[in-house]
């Protein structure tokens, strides 16, 4: 199939790119050049798809079997897209678990939970996904979308629980202790890259896809303690966790603990069941510990993982949270 990815060089595209040449189709990215240039393997065509009628234009004047969209953000977005891609095979929409909220009716989350979506970016998807639908339905618009949740590797990285910073795997190299939200027993769900691009290539293609809305995720969950654990496996270094309250996190430092605040500390489950059973290439084989010990090796090579002696921050909560412990037990005695 000729197939093109609007992106293409981003986090979850470049993986779809590669595995698409892989398969053997022929692929068109469609990038302003701000990530770096795609495989050569594929033809590029840099442009700004926020250039409504040049972005348009350019795609109609192609004959795409299907279009992949990995940087439709707006409704303003998705109409575009209808426009550029009217007569295409299959168009697959990139969208986010980040439309239903942290208000959940029921676990495992499926494709029928309500939309309650708390960010800007979750409303900007769940606007952009109705629309699609909408075309779907009056125009057979041939649209699919998918819902990745928690995807990482080597360009994104390997996010902790509060925040989306790396010094936490120089920390826990250096035996010094980690904090995470509360308990740290909020569950979530960690895709590979690779894996997921599994799905965006199993789906081109199947009619029965079309029209449909599937949640990207794999089997089963794990908690943030036990993600930490398994990176701390992977590292050789076992660490203390120290949990912190979700409201001391957002008071000492609302910006830096804003991932953790709208959807790290909430349990976070999403059935997979219905991707499963219509794209059977969708078979995830990169196990957690796995995909950490692959992207913990990117990130050295690239030198992206701070040393976490040069900040503070981390060490700061930890003393009042000592601190906090060593009142509460006082008071205790106290009261004996």
């Amino acid at each position: 199939m000729k197939i093109v990815i609007v992106g293409g060089t981003g986090h979850i595209s470049s993986r779809i790119v590669r595995l698409l040449l892989e398969q053997g189709h022929e692929v068109v990215c469609y990038t302003r050049g701000g990530l770096g240039s795609p495989p050569k393997e594929t033809r590029h065509i840099q442009g700004d798809r926020r250039d409504r009628e040049s972005f348009e234009r350019t795609m109609r004047q192609e004959a795409f079997d299907a279009a992949i969209d990995m940087i439709c953000y707006t409704p303003e977005d998705a109409a575009s897209s209808i426009r550029a891609f009217q007569g295409v095979g299959h168009f697959v929409q990139c969208s986010t678990t980040c439309t239903y909220g942290v208000d959940y009716d029921w676990l495992p989350v499926s494709e029928d939970h309500p939309l309650r979506p708390i960010t800007a970016y979750g409303r900007g998807k769940v606007a952009a996904d109705r629309l699609y639908l909408e075309s779907y339905y009056r125009e057979q618009f041939p649209v699919t979308i998918l819902k990745p949740s928690t995807t990482y590797g080597p360009q994104m990285g390997l996010l902790r629980q509060i925040a989306a910073e790396f010094s936490w795997i120089d920390r826990i190299r250096k035996g010094k202790p980690v904090v995470v939200c509360g308990d740290g027993l909020a569950i979530h769900q960690f895709l590979h890259v690779d894996d997921a691009a599994l799905a965006f290539a199993g789906v081109l293609g199947k009619r029965h896809c079309i029209g449909q809305t599937y949640n990207l995720v794999n089997r089963g969950y794990c908690t943030w303690r036990d993600h930490h654990r398994a990176a701390m496996r992977v590292l050789g270094q076992d660490v203390e966790l120290i949990g912190v309250p979700l409201r001391d996190l957002v008071v000492s430092d609302a910006k830096r603990f804003a991932i953790c605040e709208d959807i790290f500390a909430y349990n976070c489950y999403y059935s997979a069941d219905r991707i499963f059973r219509d794209v059977p290439e969708f078979q995830p084989r990169i196990s957690l510990e796995q995909g950490m010990a692959l992207t913990i090796d990117a990130l050295d090579r690239e030198g992206r993982i701070p040393d976490s002696s040069a900040m503070d921050w981390e060490e700061r909560l930890i003393r009042v949270q000592s601190d906090v412990r060593k009142n509460l037990d006082c008071g205790g005695k106290q009261d004996d």
